[in-house]
């Protein structure tokens, strides 16, 4: 089964770039809190399942573990979740691959979190890395000019709330390390949307969006519930099958199916393709952030090796 786990990844980032380019964007008509409650709706209920026949361990967890959970699915399922669907909606104001292309910059936001908030020191090859990154990432956002800063810039406002995704989902993983200590990934993954829906339910109420549901078309409906059952749930599993069987650093590498899936995409859909300047920041950028994960890697198994030999 090991040389199936690579064509799950690829399929799962597949997947993510079809949602990114051609399903959420088409909800824009919608409210974003209201998207994002009821996609993390529809999937807490039909993985159910899972809660019921785990009701024991539940029952075993500490606050600690609950806690961690519901910082996961705040900054995971609802924060960062509805981050990306705004910046996805500004469809017709920005190329949606580059949107996509910044959710690389999350592991660099997952190790600067992680080092403020579980006091892990950060080599000095990792600002070199991240500064090359992050050059990148402007270039293939901006190339050589400088952004207009102004509420009316739609396309640097896409921006933010993709970088704001990318930090929201770093964090969602630096709290994941807890979370899933003491449960399965299949239970960890009901909770994220369990508890998720949870949050999107209090949010969407205290906006006065619930009455809107109405408004969602039949057309719509079934956009919310293909990614539900495509994009939601059955692809993070695929992808955590296949991430406990492979390398981290291949799964990086596998990954760039996700913005190769957007890029394509974007171009035959909306007709917009990146220069030859973004080009080249796109290759700074994936080459940056590879290296940011060979060296967490690398440093990671020297302190389990560490831990072992202890």
């Amino acid at each position: 089964m090991n040389k199936l786990a690579p064509l799950l990844i690829i399929f799962a980032a597949i997947l993510w770039g079809i949602d990114g380019i051609v399903l959420r964007p088409e909800l824009y008509s919608l409210p974003v809190a209201l998207v994002v409650f009821i996609e993390s709706t529809i999937v807490a209920i039909y993985l159910s399942p899972i809660l019921f026949k785990n009701i024991n361990v539940l029952k075993s967890l500490e606050l600690k573990d609950w806690l961690a959970f519901a910082g996961v699915a705040l900054f995971g399922g609802a924060i960062g979740s509805m981050s990306i669907t705004k910046a996805l909606f500004y469809v017709n104001f920005v190329n949606l691959s580059i949107v996509i292309l910044i959710q690389k910059l999350q592991p660099l936001f997952a190790l600067i979190l992680a080092a403020i908030v579980l006091k892990e020191r950060l080599p000095r090859k990792f600002f070199y890395w991240a500064s090359l990154a992050i050059v990148g990432a402007y270039l293939m956002t901006f190339g050589f000019k400088l952004p207009a800063i102004s509420s009316d810039n739609k396309e640097l406002l896409a921006i933010m709330y993709a970088l704001f995704a990318a930090f929201s989902f770093g964090f969602s993983t630096v709290l994941s390390k807890r979370a899933l200590k003491n449960v399965s990934f299949e239970l960890g993954t009901y909770l994220r949307f369990g508890i998720s829906s949870i949050i999107m339910l209090i949010v969407v109420a205290s906006l006065s969006e619930i009455p809107m549901i109405t408004s969602v078309s039949t057309n719509q409906w079934l956009i919310l519930l293909l990614i539900a059952f495509t994009t939601g749930g059955p692809a993070i599993f695929l992808y955590y099958y296949g991430l406990k069987r492979i390398t981290a650093s291949t799964t990086t590498i596998l990954e760039l199916a996700f913005p190769l899936t957007a890029i394509i995409l974007e171009y035959f859909l909306h007709g917009n393709i990146l220069s030859f300047i973004q080009w080249i920041g796109v290759a700074i950028l994936i080459y940056g952030i590879t290296n940011v994960v060979k060296m967490s890697n690398a440093r990671r198994a020297v302190l389990n090796s560490a831990q072992k030999e202890k």
